[in-house]
This record gives structure tokens, sequence and C-alpha cells, in this order.
């Protein structure tokens, strides 16, 4: 099992983590931080409750901002490391790599701090100070130092500040992992003390406080504290401390605070009224018990940890395969990823064509629907008038008219109507290319792996819709082809079938302008739209196929293929171009990096230290 001080100095180094990150508790990083999780010591009193002084006697330095009003603004974690020896120093997190052997410099920084932060208006912040000390006259031991509580706002501070002390207070203090150091001065009836009261409500049955009785030395004469210290007045479930403070007397003279440990055990071995109870009382004392306890939790929480710790990292893997892993920084590993990235969409973008996803049977949709009705609409009645076959049979007869039938005429006849088809023909090439557009925009943007690249998927898009430029041009001729094929060669077989008597009642001895009469006209319109019909039959069934194959097959097979050979010709620094990420993307991405291996670690370690 672990040795005493090993936990504790692990969940100091997670917390100082967490911070960094932060993922820090109290308000700030939520109820789910793994902060939040780490048991730790709150320590709560009202101004003047002398808190400030019980943590300078259990750390054993003078090294925080003294004054009226709210000196504490600022949670300040402190983690109190025990060394075999050397000298003494202190380190802020915020200030990584700089030792502090100078206290006094400690406490200015804590000041600085505070007013970098929370301005010179007396504000209070909820983002903690990160303090290590390392010294031998320390047990290992992390303290949360809280502002202090108050009833009334001072002159510079917001009327808010009463109730924002409290719900900060609180934060730490409601979390079931949380250890309460309880401060109330023994000058004061323990019923009014704010500590004692805020404790009673977030911790009912006493079992996380430890009560701290501190100006012993300054009761009245005659009166003593023996009843809280025995926990008849007020009974917790851990034993009441008793403290006594520097004098400002001491302070004034800057007495040195071992110096001041030794009197205060002087104090208590010598009081008439403590020396039964002086073997617990005291900083010293008070500093190993906290110790002790909080490495007891810390063990008897390990198992709740690891389960959080573990759900946590679940969370934030799927998080991070949402948003997209880290992207290496060579050149092969950028481009890999950029192919990567176009066959996530390339995959997308098939699923809507086979119908996986919707959107590809609006091309049915073209050939069902719209050609039909297109092909439907073209004027042949009005072009197989019975005026406008006898304009082209006479044209086409020119100064002498033909002797057995008007070929020339029908071939006229039949040219100029299979140019209608054209129309429909390009019509279906370009709503089908439309169709192709807007579903390379819905698979972009259906690409969950493409949206933290802005800038990839705007050239994944270029790319695609220039092939599908290129797809309908080919489209585009096809059909039209398949229109002039069918004018370049008339089906023989269709007119030999047709009847060739001559129209009953017919003179054919009448002038050339006479020559046709309407019902012979009327068989020729006939006859042309018969074959116009086979023809249309045949389109109908022919351009949709051609369309598919030019534009629809080859949207499926070679929509990037240009894109691939363009990309793979591109320098480091291009590729790094292409992966541009959103930045709000990318940070959040980076801190849920630096969290999983926070996470990692810490469970790692955890198993390592607990259990070794």
């Amino acid at each position: 099992m672990a040795t005493m001080g090993s936990l504790i100095g692990l969940v100091n180094r997670i917390q100082q983590a967490c911070t960094v990150l932060g993922d820090y508790g109290g308000g700030g990083g939520g109820g789910g931080s793994l902060w939040d999780s780490l048991p730790s010591v709150a320590v709560v009193g009202g101004q003047s409750s002398g808190k400030s002084s019980v943590l300078e006697s259990i750390v054993g330095r003078d090294f925080l901002p003294r004054g009226s009003g709210i000196v504490t603004r600022m949670p300040l974690v402190l983690q109190l490391h025990k060394t075999e020896g050397g000298t003494e120093y202190a380190e802020f997190l915020h200030l990584p790599r700089k030792r502090f052997t100078d206290f006094a410099a400690v406490r200015q920084e804590i000041s600085d701090h505070t007013d970098r932060i929370t301005g010179k208006s007396k504000a209070i912040s909820n983002k903690p100070i990160q303090l290590s000390i390392y010294s031998p006259h320390v047990v290992n031991l992390t303290l949360i130092d809280l502002p202090g509580l108050t009833k009334v706002a001072v002159e510079g501070q917001p009327e808010s500040i009463v109730q924002d002390i409290e719900n900060m207070v609180r934060s730490y203090v409601d979390k079931p992992n949380s250890i309460i150091l309880a401060i109330s001065p023994a000058n004061q009836d323990i019923a009014t003390s704010d500590a004692i009261k805020l404790a009673k409500e977030v911790d009912p049955s006493g079992d996380r406080t430890f009560g701290v009785v501190t100006k012993l030395d300054l009761m009245d004469k005659g009166t003593n504290a023996v009843d809280v210290l025995e926990g008849r007045s007020y009974r917790l479930q851990h034993p009441w401390v008793g403290v006594v403070n520097r004098s400002q007397a001491d302070i004034n003279k800057s007495v040195d605070m071992l110096a001041a440990r030794r009197k205060e055990q002087e104090y208590f071995q010598t009081s008439p009224d403590y020396g039964h109870l002086a073997h617990k009382m005291g900083a010293e004392y008070l500093a190993k018990l906290l110790s002790e306890h909080l490495e007891a939790v810390i063990k008897a929480k390990i198992p709740s940890i690891i389960s959080m710790i573990n759900k946590t990292v679940d969370e934030i893997e799927a998080e991070l395969d949402r948003l997209g892993r880290p992207i290496g920084g060579d050149a092969g590993a950028q481009l890999y990823t950029i192919l990567d990235m176009c066959r996530a969409f390339d995959r997308v973008f098939k699923e809507h064509l086979d119908g996986g996803r919707p959107g590809g049977d609006r091309i049915y949709g073209v050939f069902d629907h719209q050609l039909p009705a297109a092909l439907k609409k073209l004027p042949f009645d009005k072009h197989l008038s019975l005026q406008n076959v006898r304009k082209v049979i006479s044209e086409a007869d020119g100064y002498q008219p033909h002797l057995i039938a008007p070929e020339q005429g029908y071939r006229r006849l039949i040219d100029s109507s299979l140019s209608y088809f054209r129309g429909p023909a390009e019509a279906s090439v370009d709503a089908v290319h439309l169709v192709l557009k807007e579903l390379v925009r819905r698979s972009i943007a259906a690409t969950e792996e493409l949206k933290r690249f802005p800038t990839l998927q705007s050239d994944i898009a270029a790319a695609a819709n220039e092939s599908l430029e290129r797809f309908r041009e080919d489209g585009r001729k096809t059909v039209i082809r398949l229109v002039d094929m069918e004018a370049s060669y008339l089906t023989v077989e269709f007119f030999r079938k047709l009847p060739t008597e001559p129209d009953k009642g017919a003179n054919n001895n009448t002038p050339a302008n006479d020559r046709y009469q309407d019902n012979h006209l009327r068989r020729i319109g006939s006859n042309v739209s018969s074959y116009i019909g086979m023809v249309c039959d045949t389109l109908r069934n022919t351009i949709p196929k051609a369309v598919v194959h030019c534009q629809v097959k080859e949207a499926k097979r070679n929509l990037l293929n240009r894109f691939y050979a363009h990309v793979g010709s591109k320098e480091k620094k291009q590729l790094s171009a292409m992966l541009d990420e959103d930045p709000g993307l990318m940070e959040k991405r980076d801190s849920l990096v630096k969290k999983l291996e926070l996470y990692k670690s810490a469970r790692n370690e955890i198993d390592s230290v607990a259990w070794k």
C-alpha cells in the first residue's frame, strides 16, 4: 500500500494539472471535473476569525497578505510538500520554474496576482491561485484558503459581495469529497459562528467537518472554551482542535513562526484549563490530524475516482473522435489526412447516390418525370400541321416536283422534327448536373471529418464541381450525338412498311402546286409523326442511359481523381494551408487532448501509487 503522504502528493500534482487546464472545481470546473472528485481541505471562517494565522502556523511561515476588509479574494490552493531537508521554498503555478525563498515576496505575489485577476475594485474571482511550499517543517497536505465570510459590504465592494463570497465558499464545501476546516474564534459564541453555521448546513452529520477554535488566549478572564473543545457545546464526528495564534505584537516584531509554535505548546501545557488537552491542541497537531485524515479519505475514494476517470476518458475519446484527432506535422501525415477526408466525403456522396441517404432519387425524377414531360411538350402538332407539311413539301420539290414520292420533303420534315429533341436532351443533362452539385454540397456538410477543415471543404467542393462540369460537357455531347445519330440515318424498314398506293380520288394529271391533296399531306404528316414517335420512345430510354453513363457513373468513379493527383504534387506548406482548421475547434481539441493526457496520467499514477 502507498506510503503516508504519497497519495496526497499525487493529488497535489493532479490538482495542479487541473488548474493549468482550467478544470478546477468550486464553481470553476463544474460538478463533473476531476478536481471535484479529489478530496481536499477547504478552510472556512468569518473575517477576523484567525483563519490566515492558522494557515501560517501550519506552514510555519509568515506568507499571507494581511489587512482590513476582504484580503483573500481568490481561492488559494496551498499544497504542502514535506522534504527531508534543504532550503525551504515556494512555487506558484502561474510562475513556472520560479522559486521563492523569500516568503515576504510570496505574500506580495499573492496580493499582486489577485489584483491582476480581479482588479483593485475588491471584487472576487473563482479562479484559484495555486501555491506549493516545500519544507521539512510541514506535513503533506492540501488546503484551500477561501475568502472570509462577511455580513456587510464595505466601501469599494459591490452590494452582492456578501452573497458572492458565500456562493463561492459553498461551491467548495458542498462537494461530498470536501473536508471542511471550520475556523471559529473563542471569544465568539460558537452558536453564532459563520463557519459552523455553514458547515452544519452542508454537513449536518459532521462527518466531513473539523472544528478549530482560535484566540483562546484572548478570552475574558474566568472563561474558557473547554466545553467546545470537548464537544459538549457542539458535537462533531472529529475532535475539536484549539490553537493560539501569534499576537499582533509578535507579528509586528516578526517573531519566528517555529518559535511561535513552541510558545503555543507551552501555553497549552501550562494552562490550568487546557493542560489535559495539550497533547491534541495546536497548529502542529492540527496539520498532522488533517494529513492523516486526508490520506485515509483519498484511499477510500480511490475506486470512485478511478471509475469517474474511466468514464471521463471514454467521453473525451468519443468527443475527440467526433472532432478529429490531431494531425502529424510531416507532409506524409498531412497528405494521408487529406486523402482520408476525401475518401470520407466520397463515401457519403456515394451513399446519397445509392439511396443510403436522401437526394439520389431526384436523378430518377429527372428521367421519370421531367424528361417525359419535356418530350410531351414538344410542338410536333404545330410542326406537322397540314399547312406546315404543305410548305415543307413544296419547298423540297423546288422547281420540279418529285415524280414518285416527296422523299426530300420527308427528310426535311424528319430532320427539322428531330432537332426539337436537343432541348429536352440538354435539359436532362443540366438537371442531373444540378442534382449532383447539390449532393456534393450536402455530402460536404454531412461529412463529420471535414467540419474541422473549412479550407479543405472549399478545395474539395471546387474540385468536385469542376469534375461535374466536365461530366456535364461529356453528357451534353453524348445526348446531342444520340439525337444527331437519329437524324443521320433513317430507319428504312419503317418507311418500307408505309402504304404506297395513291390517295383515292387523287388526280395525277393536276399541276404541281395541286399535286398533293390534303389527304395525302395528312398521311405524310401522320407518317412523319409515327416515325418521330418511334424515335421519341428510343430517346426516352437512351438519354437517361447516356446521362447516367457520362455523369452519374463518372461521378461515382472519378469525382476526385484529378484532385488526388493535384494534392499529391503539393509541398508541405501547401498541404498545411489546406488543413487550416477552425481556430475555435483547434483550441477545443487541444484542450481535450491535454485533459485526456491528464486523466490517463492520473489513472496510471493512482494505480501505481495506491497499490504498489
